[in-house]
């Protein structure tokens, strides 16, 4: 048996953190004496480094924490999948490296490996595979679903340069979206309180008061006032969607220079609605537009 202290310094991973772990029911020791002290045994390590493993690879802890759980949890099909994944892991590092190495030389080289999409479209299968009925329920078929991936698969390039923008690189997208799809149910269910509760409508009527006051100037108290009460009923969803770092800047562009959405809400709220929109969000946020 070993101590606590004794497992971080086999490990390295902190006292604290193991305590927290064992709080959170993510990872529990052998045996806990009368005094207090928690004990590993060597099963107790090998359970940590599964758990290990699943943090290298990005996993939330409340995940962790179900799959360990999980009855039919099979330790050895486990691994096998995670040196799969970081297998995939390393080679688009190597990847990455080996691009960066030719660019600090100065040669000439236009790699677009970066923009590889096929890990998010690995995942949006899984998920059809393993989730036949939730996709059904909320997309209508399975079908529907599969045009779903069609379309990610026909704008490819597209998307991959919108999630590099919103989330800094593919990778953090496609991890991203893994948690995403991980709580896809939950955030279902969610959204449909959000209609019942009064959020869906409290939030049309907010946006509708913000498009009122475009012949306002967009820095005004009033009109930050109305773009404040927004992004704070947003953030009341509590909905278990990572946005990515860089989504507000993302949607400030949209709204002064993506001309499919201008054309619509120009259309339907009048000449300069969304460029008005897109500045109140700036000023909001600190941003030179």
């Amino acid at each position: 048996m070993r101590t606590v202290k004794q497992v971080a310094a086999l490990t390295g991973v902190s006292v604290r953190t193991l305590q927290y772990y064992d709080e959170i029911g993510v990872f529990k020791p052998t045996e806990v004496t009368e005094a207090g002290y928690r004990l590993y045994d060597d099963e107790a390590l090998k359970a940590l480094q599964q758990v290990l493993f699943f943090k290298e690879l990005d996993f939330p802890l409340k995940d962790i924490r179900e799959i360990m759980a999980d009855p039919g949890f099979d330790r050895a099909r486990a691994f096998k999948k995670q040196r799969e994944l970081l297998k995939a892991r390393r080679d688009r590092l190597d990847k990455l490296l080996a691009l960066l190495d030719k660019l600090e030389k100065g040669e000439a080289c236009v790699s677009f490996d970066a923009f590889d999409l096929s890990g998010y479209l690995q995942i949006l299968e899984e998920f059809k595979t393993e989730n036949a009925g939730t996709v059904a329920r909320h997309w209508g078929s399975v079908e529907a679903f599969e045009q779903f991936i069609k379309k990610v698969k026909a704008d490819e390039a597209h998307i991959a340069g919108l999630a590099i923008r919103q989330y800094g690189s593919v990778e953090k997208y496609t991890a991203a979206m893994r948690d995403s799809i991980s709580h896809f149910s939950e955030n279902m269910e969610k959204m449909e309180a959000m209609k019942s509760d009064g959020t869906v409508q409290k939030n049309a009527a907010l946006m509708e008061k913000l498009y009122s006051s475009r012949e306002k100037d967009p820095a005004s108290p009033e009109v930050q006032t109305i773009v404040g009460e927004l992004i704070a009923l947003g953030e009341t969803a509590e909905l278990n969607i990572d946005k990515g770092e860089h989504y507000w800047d993302m949607m400030i562009d949209w709204y002064l220079h993506n001309d499919a959405l201008i054309k619509t809400i120009d259309g339907q709220k009048g000449p300069g609605a969304s460029a008005f929109v897109g500045r109140a969000l700036a000023c909001y946020f600190g941003k030179d537009v």
